[in-house]
């Protein structure tokens, strides 16, 4: 008994000591960033407003002598800032990488002037990687140079499909056809410069752009009694203009190029070119597109008007790993949501196209400033910018939903089959579309379907139809027993998401009392 009492004595004994010296090591701690003299003028200082000799932190242990970092620590935190401003660079020009692949990939189709159109008069397929285009509508893409051509004129055919004009940044211009001012009945549009003072004419739709380069994306609907792009492609070809106020009197010929069935890239770079990317936009443009905020954090890492980016072996190397993590971070704002509001219902998984319903990715109508997270979602994974998308219209513009996991809230796996159902009088009154998409390129999924897609009036005539009229589609690698009308391919050891479309909305989607059903795997 006495030996257990001694053993218990001795333990306390050294528990005791042990915090004896903890707090003589708290107070040598504190003693560290304090003087031990006092002076006359000598005040109490905080414990909060010192910096101690040593702080553990994410990227190792910082030390400082009297709360001056030592030149190792100045080093690793010179190297920690010019990585996170690597990040946010990608997060933040992503939109300007983004518009500037789409004007590259379609200089490669020979679409280098305003008159050149890449249309796609066969419809778009899954050959180009062309981020979440559809399968649904006749697509007339062109650029304007307004550094080149000056203001630029846009004549749009009666009867065209929702369009928008969108700037270099990938912000909105102007819309064109049922959402724009022409509401549909065509009309002039007139895009000026940034730079332009002259005098503003009559009889066109004007609008000014921030940028030099703009993207004009245009769509025309199939023809509702056969399904066709035909009647499409001639109001195209034979009603768009788009020539420089300077040659209104005797316009270029307009060119068309046809995209359908075209392998091309309008992808942004992953890896350290887009910072090249980036430059090239940033030098093109005029300095007042972006304000000096977004100018000063992208010069931060040697990206700038005027000058040459050529960063040296370190910075490469930072720049490098940025771009991985900023990629990997909008990878993980797509399939990882966080904010509850950017689900369109309530124990749901299909997500809004636009989340927060902005086109400007303002947050609470402002009061929260921009989305900056709603935006990077936006523009890793879609084109085009426009109200029609955001705002409620009924019966004109578009509206979007994003389908990327399962009733259970699992990714999708191509190996896997999965049904969703849509119920009948669905709220669209030109048509409904789902189309599927490739995780890694956010473009159409290649499979043995040129059309990886279902299209409720391209499809009416071979769909098979419930008896209460809703449809059941089938996503997976085979498809399932005499159901090979309602059957998307995917592919196994593979993932895949879904875009749903509704051209024309209805109110029935706006007040949420049609809904789609959740994407369920089938056992």
């Amino acid at each position: 008994m006495k030996s257990k009492l001694f053993i218990i004595g001795l333990i306390a004994l050294v528990i005791s000591a042990c915090q004896e010296n903890s707090k003589t090591t708290d107070e040598q701690s504190k003693t560290q960033v304090k003087n031990v003299e006092t002076y006359n003028q000598t005040t109490e200082i905080p414990d909060y407003v010192l910096t101690p000799d040593e702080v553990e932190t994410r990227i190792g242990t910082l030390k400082y002598f009297d709360g001056i970092p030592t030149e190792e620590t100045a080093a690793l935190l010179y190297d920690h800032l010019d990585f996170i401003r690597g990040v946010e660079s990608f997060l933040n020009g992503m939109s300007a990488t983004s518009l500037e692949a789409l004007r590259r990939g379609q200089a490669e189709l020979g679409a280098k002037n305003s008159n050149q159109v890449v249309i796609f008069d066969q419809l778009m397929d899954s050959k180009p990687l062309f981020l979440t285009g559809n399968t649904s509508t006749v697509y007339a893409l062109a650029f304007l140079d307004l550094k080149k051509d000056g203001p630029t004129v846009i004549e749009i055919p009666a009867g065209a499909g929702p369009g928008t004009t969108n700037d270099a940044f990938f912000r909105f211009v102007i819309d064109h056809g049922a959402p724009g001012p022409d509401r549909g009945k065509g009309g002039k549009y007139l895009i000026l410069p940034p730079d332009y003072e002259g005098e503003i004419p009559e009889g066109y739709f004007t609008a000014k752009s921030p940028s030099y380069v703009n993207w004009v994306a245009l769509r025309g609907f199939l023809d509702e009694v056969e399904s066709k792009p035909d009647e499409a492609t001639k109001m195209w070809k034979e009603g768009l203009k788009i020539y420089p106020l300077s040659s209104a009197d005797n316009p270029p010929v307009m060119e068309f190029i046809n995209g359908s069935k075209m392998a091309f890239n309008t992808i942004h770079a992953n890896d350290f070119a887009f910072y090249e990317e980036l430059h090239t936009v940033i030098d093109r443009e005029p300095i007042e597109m972006l304000d000096p905020e977004l100018r000063g954090l992208f010069s931060s890492i040697g990206i700038q008007k005027g000058k040459p980016f050529n960063p040296d072996a370190r910075m490469k190397k930072l720049l490098t790993e940025a771009v991985a993590v900023g990629n990997g971070t909008a990878r993980t704002l797509l399939w990882y949501e966080r904010d509850p509001s950017a689900f369109l219902y309530e124990n749901s998984y299909w997500k809004e196209g636009f989340i927060g319903g902005s086109y400007e990715y303002l947050k609470d109508e402002g009061m929260g400033g921009r989305n900056l997270d709603a935006r990077t979602h936006f523009y890793y994974f879609a084109t085009v910018n426009t109200p029609a998308m955001a705002w409620k219209l009924i019966g004109a513009g578009s509206q979007y939903a994003w389908g990327y996991l399962d009733a259970q809230g699992n990714i999708l796996d191509g190996g896997n089959s999965y049904r969703m159902n849509l119920p009948k009088d669905a709220p669209a009154n030109r048509f409904i579309s789902i189309c599927v998409y490739d995780p890694q390129t956010r473009s159409m999924l290649q499979t043995n379907q040129p059309f990886p897609s279902y299209n409720s009036v391209r499809d009416k005539d071979k769909i098979i139809t419930n008896e209460d009229g809703s449809v059941d589609l089938y996503f997976g690698p085979t498809p399932p027993e005499n159901k090979d009308a309602n059957w998307i391919q995917t592919i196994p050891r593979k993932g895949w998401f879904c875009l749903l479309r509704l051209y024309d909305p209805t109110e029935p989607w706006f007040d949420k009392t049609w809904q789609p059903g959740e994407i369920t795997l089938v056992d």
